[in-house]
């Protein structure tokens, strides 16, 4: 291959990632817009405030006050870490309420340089008024974190509340792309996740009784193995409904509209039947260690599992013949059937995963929420199409990129949590969002016919 087909070719796959620089620029847009006084807590708020009163005073004596909560307790470490650094000492906390800062106020006998506070606690009157009613703390200023000017849209708990809010979808939108990429389309998805929540939370309260035997199940008293093995067997239950919806439409050529249509009613209707319409809440809190508030490094454990199931399908989409195979069935199903590339086994496979991929968006809702329940992924269905269609995803098929999915998922992200921080209204967030993602499918769409034109064949191999 030329050099000069090299670069075109590079700059293809780059093209393929064109809704990159929308995301970047709706960041942008929403960081401009939500720059305000932001004031740190825990951790960060103790570090700055120790710096300040080292810059104010030479082997400063405070005193600290702060709640009795896990964020005020990093603060106070944090604080007497970075003054003991310098030089300087906390010689008195208060933690608790107004009337234990009193206490520790009036236990003071030395001057002091400082009131080292939150800015929750330096609002208490007793702190406002310690240096005129406490002879020690005369002249000791009431010191806080100071604030500083940022976007609040780029604040760390922000970015990974967009993160964690939007891994259901994507994770189900990783086997909306192979399905679309193959030439069809799953509308069952949502419903799968329902069942999935379902069908786990069932069985570990209830689990599986076969004559005197429980093999399964055990309340809120259910081992962590009991927990896993019933969202396997959810998960798995998911993927053979998707395997089913595939057997229908290879072995019947039925449309797959109507077949994922037809199943997404029937799996509803399956978790309402099972819960009776009920939601299932009698499962062990430790079953929350997915969805909830559990983090590897800082970051929650359902985008983690989420960053993992994207690399493991881009391997799959890129590095093997699987891969291959699924685009040459989306770009010419007949075409592909006659270089032997076995359509139906593709086909078979794509609708699996689909649905292996909506129960574990399931098993993760379940755990977020700690409970099941027939109502949940409702439009979700809807929400992973856009996701696919915005990464970049052809909807006729045999175009499209994991990657791709994963930029659009994080789009629709950004615009919801953009917009409820810019404060628009919740009643014409809906028209926004189709708005936006429209025009920025729109632009990537003439972006590349445009590029094509100019840069004629490309061979992406």
């Amino acid at each position: 291959m030329s050099g000069a087909a090299c670069i075109r070719r590079g700059l293809f796959r780059l093209a393929n990632y064109g809704m990159l620089p929308v995301l970047a620029l709706l960041v942008v847009m929403f960081s401009v817009q939500t720059i305000t006084e932001q004031h740190p807590e825990g951790a960060a708020a103790g570090r700055t405030l120790a710096a300040e009163i080292l810059r104010t005073a030479v082997r400063p004596r405070v005193v600290a006050v702060a709640q009795a909560h896990d964020g005020d307790t990093q603060f106070v470490n944090a604080l007497v870490a970075g003054l003991a650094a310098g030089g300087g000492e906390v010689v008195a906390t208060a933690r608790g309420d107004a009337a234990e800062a009193g206490r520790i106020f009036a236990s003071v006998r030395e001057p002091i340089a400082a009131v080292a506070c939150t800015r929750v606690t330096a609002g208490w009157p007793v702190v406002r008024n310690a240096a005129a009613a406490f002879p020690a703390l005369a002249g000791a200023p009431v010191m806080t974190p100071p604030a500083v000017r940022w976007p609040q849209f780029l604040m760390p708990a922000n970015i990974r509340n967009i993160a964690n809010s939007i891994s259901i979808i994507a994770i189900i939108a990783i086997g909306m792309t192979l399905v679309i990429i193959a030439g069809g389309i799953d509308l069952s998805v949502g419903s799968l996740i329902a069942l999935a929540a379902v069908l786990a939370t069932l069985l570990i309260r209830d689990g599986i009784t076969v004559g005197p035997l429980r093999l399964l199940g055990g309340d809120l008293a259910a081992t962590p193995m009991t927990m896993v093995v019933a969202s396997v067997l959810a998960v798995t239950a998911c993927g053979l409904l998707g395997l089913m919806s595939g057997g229908l439409i290879t072995g019947f050529r039925l449309p797959p509209f109507i077949v994922t249509l037809a199943m997404m009613l029937i799996a509803r209707g399956t978790a309402k039947d099972l819960t009776q319409s009920e939601s299932v809440y009698q499962i062990p809190a430790g079953y929350t260690w997915l969805g909830g508030q559990a983090s590897l490094w800082g970051i929650p454990n359902a985008v983690v599992l989420m960053l993992v199931l994207y690399a493991a399908a881009w391997v799959l989409m890129h590095r093997t013949v699987y891969g291959r195979y699924l685009y040459a069935v989306g770009g010419n199903a007949e075409a592909a059937r006659l270089s032997g590339v076995p359509v139906t086994r593709v086909l078979l496979v794509a609708y699996f995963l689909c649905g292996l991929l909506a129960g574990v968006g399931g098993i993760v809702m379940a755990s977020r929420t700690k409970s099941g329940s027939a109502t949940y992924g409702e439009m979700y269905e809807l929400s992973a199409i856009a996701a696919v269609v915005v990464g970049g995803t052809s909807i006729s098929g045999g175009e499209g990129s994991i990657l791709g999915t994963l930029i659009g998922a994080f789009i629709i992200a950004v615009i919801e949590t953009g917009m409820n921080l810019t404060h628009v209204p919740a009643e014409r967030q809906p028209i926004v969002l189709g708005s936006v993602i429209l025009g920025a499918v729109l632009l990537d769409r003439l972006k590349q016919w445009a590029w094509r034109r100019r840069s004629g064949p490309v061979d992406e191999e």
